[in-house]
């Protein structure tokens, strides 16, 4: 599952947040997936398992490498924002909105960056449940 056609908004927490449990859907149904896909030992000769085993691979992989972009590319952004907000905080230390601004984008760029831990953890699981059910039908390229 590719990147939505959408453009991810990293302004909005709450729209990066939907839009990152949408492109999570492929991972969400993995298990689903190799259960429909996949055969078991007595049904082995009835769908050609390799190939099933190496277009989820495919997708999986790419899958993970758009939410990883899309995530640091909203990092970067945001980084950018705090920054800016501190330049202009140095100069008007008395403004209560600027400072309220630059602890909102803080908070965002802490919660973005969290994303980065909660994406790991999703992409060790599917590809636990992914080696699971293909490792004998499928070996992945080595740069995994």
């Amino acid at each position: 599952m590719a990147a939505p056609s959408t453009r991810l908004n990293c302004e909005d927490f709450a729209e990066f947040q939907e839009l990152l449990r949408v492109m999570r859907t492929i991972d969400d149904r993995i298990v689903h997936e190799l259960n429909t896909t996949v055969p078991t030992a007595s049904f082995a000769g009835k769908v050609d398992a390799s190939q099933t085993c190496k277009e989820l691979h495919q997708s999986l992989s790419e899958a993970h490498t758009s939410r990883e972009r899309l995530i640091k590319s909203c990092i970067a952004q945001t980084s950018n924002v705090v920054k800016v907000l501190q330049e202009e905080r140095k100069t008007s230390l008395e403004d209560i909105d600027l400072l309220k601004r630059l602890r909102k984008e803080q908070t965002k760029l802490k919660l973005m960056q969290s994303e980065l831990n909660v994406e790991e953890v999703v992409n060790d699981r599917s590809w636990k449940v992914f080696n699971e059910r293909c490792r004998t039908h499928y070996k992945p390229p080595k740069s995994q």
